[in-house]
């Protein structure tokens, strides 16, 4: 059966190439069980494969052809091969955290088969101190960040001795087509009487929503416009300083991942009346400043950071049930060009409030219609070869997805940390994705092997800039 493919899903399908594949991973980093026996990964990947019942959004496979006029939909796989999507491996000695690293930056850096269901998953041990590594990835055609969180949580409990849990590709997680959220054009139950002209009355409601809805966009594009050419933030950047990330990367990807406790996080927003996002983003804009001006390629003007934000609006859930993705993006100006880091955490501040501002003035559809302009110079920019040769709209993508709050657990193992591993594209060379777990967040960075040089020294700008931000509030 062909099923229609969201646009948002399909623009990833046409972005994707051999130099930027289009998919997003998390490393996962669990401690063994106590007592547990020295086959345990072995026996748990055994165990993973007895559940071949794969539910319908890990069958998907995507398909074009004359039939559908060369557009992108979604085909079933009736013969899946379980054995290919799971995979168990490995670490070479000494088996420090850094072979880990650079295990997943060389599975990253390889394109899932279109052939197939876009995923996979790779148990990993051969850690020295003992631990177990879970690494997954699922094309962003498939399912958006937040998305992608919720089904890697399927697999965890939050009781240590509970065992033999569906794996997040079973069907037992499938919710029921009762439980589906219902779209914002689905018809709403039980109105499907006969309205005027014989129609139902469901469909006329979202019909008339629409036009409601694209009544108001030429407004909305042009406050949006007016913002992006007077250079303030919204879902429009027209044009931010060229940096040694803004260029064509290759398909090799570097990976570098760390974590702090939120508490600190926290007590920084707390002091100065920001949010634990706008720390965060300063974090990333006092570790850019250092990296940059280390490699003599500071810009004069702020670096201009793309911040996805999740949509919650009526059918904003129905990514985690069924795919696709509901995103917008607000354009942040990250204060590069300052160098106290009070300063540089107000212009973010300032930054993300007016965004979220010019957000809130939108219904979802003119958000995702102007996040979509938004990224059209970033994505038009690389297919017409004009890299390096205009201005890119925005230097980096920055975002922050929440995790679990509470300690969880994989068959008795405890997880102890989680680290997201996202998409650097062509004029983008390096993309640093967030996520919070158990009072802690890990910070994920992905970036071109050969664009982005040094990426783990980012991790030690990351940490002096958030002591940085502490002395400064006073936390």
């Amino acid at each position: 059966m062909v099923t229609p493919m969201d646009p948002t899903s399909s623009g990833f399908l046409f972005a994707e190439s051999r130099a930027q594949p289009m998919h997003v991973g998390g490393l996962q980093l669990f401690r063994r069980p106590e007592g547990s026996r020295r086959t345990f990964v072995k026996d748990l990947y055994q165990e993973m494969l007895t559940f071949d019942d794969a539910a319908p959004l890990f069958r998907r496979v995507p398909h074009r052809s004359l039939a559908t006029a060369g557009a992108w939909t979604w085909a079933e796989d009736d013969q899946l091969d379980l054995e290919y999507h799971v995979r168990h491996s490995a670490l070479p000695k000494p088996g420090r955290v850094r072979e880990l690293l650079e295990l997943c930056g060389r599975l990253h850096s390889t394109r899932l088969a279109l052939e197939r269901p876009l995923w996979e998953l790779h148990l990993i041990e051969g850690l020295r101190d003992g631990r177990v590594a879970v690494y997954t990835k699922m094309h962003h055609a498939l399912v958006d960040g937040v998305s992608a969180m919720r089904l890697l949580q399927r697999v965890l409990s939050t009781d240590p001795e509970e065992t033999g849990v569906a794996p997040m590709w079973s069907a037992e997680h499938a919710p029921s087509p009762r439980a589906e959220p219902r779209r914002a054009v689905d018809p709403v139950p039980g109105a499907e009487e006969p309205g005027p002209w014989g129609l139902p009355a469901g469909s006329l409601r979202s019909a008339l929503e629409l036009a409601s809805e694209a009544a108001g966009l030429p407004g909305a594009l042009g406050r949006t416009l007016a913002r992006g050419v007077r250079n303030e933030t919204s879902a429009v950047s027209l044009y931010a300083p060229r940096t040694l990330l803004n260029t064509r990367i290759t398909g090799a990807r570097r990976f570098a991942a760390q974590d702090w406790p939120m508490e600190r996080i926290r007590g920084v927003g707390r002091a100065t009346g920001t949010t634990v996002n706008d720390v965060v983003l300063a974090m990333c804009s006092g570790a850019m400043r250092t990296y940059l001006d280390e490699l003599g390629g500071l810009p004069d003007s702020s670096l201009v950071a793309m911040v996805p934000v999740a949509l919650r609006a009526r059918g904003a859930q129905v990514a985690s049930a069924r795919g696709g993705n509901a995103v917008g993006a607000v354009m942040v100006r990250l204060g590069t060009d300052e160098a106290d880091p009070a300063d540089r955490l107000e212009v973010v501040h300032r930054s993300m409030v007016s965004g979220k501002r010019a957000l809130g003035e939108m219904t979802p559809a003119q958000i995702l219609a102007t996040s979509a302009l938004g990224l059209a110079p970033a994505v038009l920019g690389p297919m017409l070869r004009l890299s390096g040769v205009t201005r890119p709209p925005f230097n980096l993508v920055i975002s922050n997805v929440p995790g679990p709050r509470r300690p969880h657990y994989l068959n008795g193992a405890q997880l102890q940390g989680m680290y997201p591993l996202s998409i650097p594209i062509h004029g983008m060379g390096l993309n640093i994705t967030c996520t919070s777990y158990d009072q802690r967040l890990g910070f994920g960075l992905t970036g071109c092997r050969r664009t982005v040089p040094h990426l783990q020294r980012l991790l030690g700008h990351l940490d002096h800039e958030l002591d940085a931000l502490e002395r400064a509030a006073g936390a």
